[in-house]
């Protein structure tokens, strides 16, 4: 009890202090060095994820759309449907705008922490890996850290989380289609052990189909239910707005529960400068770094300002917290669906789980895959850790750790600072990468890397002479 009780309470306190004002301050930071990038190039987001990868002497490489499928598959989870109605139910609509603006003063910092990524990165047969210990072993030159790093990255998404994925998705189909929690996790472990043991390519194959299906089908029931109440949509924005900045709730005390509760939702929901999407971001095979990073910043977008807000959306339209009480979580979201679409919606929003979750144990395998490759090459090594993750979704299936999952937060935070730390170092190396990228983009070329045109950038692997096939 007393270490639950201390793990609990230093939560808190990373979370709502330390993280928040080094994340936003930061973005905001990022933002005026990449003046305002990530709002300027969003277009060119949209076209470099259609983007083909070139094959160069047989190899097939990741391409930028798949690297983004792997980050997304991670970033987008059941916090996007029962995290969204937490912050809504605590903090008001006015939290849907702060998680907002979050989104976009977090896509500088993704950027800055892809970039490094993709700069980084080392060859691993005929595809990369890379993230933030390979950039802090070879920039800041401490192997040491780098390995702290990885073991906090591989126990944190690759065991902890991913086994609360399985337990959100085998408590969903208990509830809904009424399957035994043990029958979950055979079918999970079946599933998510072929999926692993094929390695980076076939997991970012099952992501790059997961991901879209998943967003579309989402989004989709969303828009539905926006046009079935399209008449309440202004009322719905104003109401957003007016619970954002409004002058009752300024003198109510409910102003600084919607910041509070939006920036934490949106930080923590697009990953934006906690060190993990990197680890994806390192995979694509591209010709330069810097479309890896605004492809990245495109996800934060996609996570946050399109499926965040589409449960957002949902559950304000619904009028669901109004008429029922004592709901938490994901049975809001449920309701909210349920309300306006019949019976079905329970099974939807179950469906959503499986999607949201399953996507989401494969990134956070990939995030701790990477990781133990960093600690230890050996085959032997790595094949014993995805053994550790299928147990690990297994028992998550079957049981609570309560604990396990609070210290993996704290080790989540750990993982955050010591990130934003170095990438706030290594910030110029982007800032220049950024700017050789936009130059060549102004005199109408396809931008092409070259580590010499980047000062104090170092000896780098993939770049330059052994330069990437693209």
């Amino acid at each position: 009890m007393f270490l639950e009780t201390l793990i609990s309470n230093l939560n808190d306190w990373l979370y709502s202090y330390i993280l928040i004002a080094m994340l936003v301050g930061l973005g905001i930071y990022f933002t005026i060095k990449l003046r305002f990038g990530q709002f300027r190039l969003i277009g060119n987001m949209l076209q470099l994820t259609t983007e083909a990868v070139e094959v160069a002497e047989g190899r097939k490489g990741i391409s930028p759309f798949q690297a983004f499928c792997i980050s997304a598959a991670s970033r987008i989870g059941t916090g996007n449907i029962a995290g969204v109605a937490i912050a809504i139910a605590a903090g008001g609509p006015g939290a849907v705008f702060w998680m907002w603006v979050i989104a976009l003063i977090g896509g500088a910092t993704s950027f800055v922490e892809s970039t490094l990524g993709q700069i980084y990165k080392v060859r691993d047969g005929d595809t990369f890996r890379g993230g933030p210990a390979y950039y802090i072993e070879q920039a800041i030159g401490s192997r040491g850290l780098g390995i702290f790093f990885s073991i906090l990255t591989a126990v944190t998404f690759g065991l902890a989380f991913n086994s609360v994925q399985a337990n959100t998705i085998a408590n969903a189909f208990k509830t809904a289609f009424n399957i035994e929690p043990i029958t979950m996790a055979i079918a999970l472990v079946l599933v998510a052990g072929y999926i692993i043991f094929g390695g980076v390519r076939r997991i970012a194959n099952a992501s790059s189909v997961i991901v879209p299906v998943m967003a579309v089908l989402y989004i989709g029931v969303a828009l539905f239910i926006m046009i079935k109440n399209i008449a309440l949509v202004p009322q719905m924005f104003g109401m957003i707005i007016a619970n954002a900045f409004g002058v009752r709730q300024v003198l109510g005390g409910t102003m600084g529960a919607a910041i509070i509760n939006g920036v934490r939702r949106g930080l923590f929901s697009n990953e934006a400068g906690m060190g993990s999407v990197p680890n994806a971001a390192a995979t694509a095979d591209t010709s330069h770094p810097a479309k890896q990073g605004l492809i990245q910043t495109l996800g934060v977008y996609v996570d946050t300002l399109l499926v965040c807000s589409a449960t957002a959306f949902m559950i304000l339209l619904s009028g669901v917290l109004e008429n029922t009480s004592g709901l938490e979580g994901i049975q809001i979201t449920q309701a909210a669906v349920t309300s306006q679409v019949g019976a079905w919606g329970s099974t939807f929003v179950a469906i959503s789980v499986l999607l949201f979750a399953f996507s989401s144990i494969i990134g956070n395998y990939y995030y701790g895959e990477t990781n133990i490759e960093f600690i230890n090459p050996n085959s032997t090594f790595l094949t014993i850790y995805r053994i550790m993750v299928l147990a690990m979704v297994f028992f998550g299936s079957i049981g609570n750790f309560g604990l396990v999952w609070n210290a993996a937060d704290v080790f989540m935070g750990i993982m955050a600072i010591v990130n934003l730390i170095v990438i706030t170092k290594l910030g110029p190396i982007a800032y220049a990468t950024f700017e050789d990228y936009v130059s060549q983009l102004k005199s109408g070329k396809n931008p092409v890397f070259d580590p010499d045109n980047i000062p104090g950038l170092g000896k780098v692997e993939c770049w330059g002479k052994n330069k990437v096939s693209r």
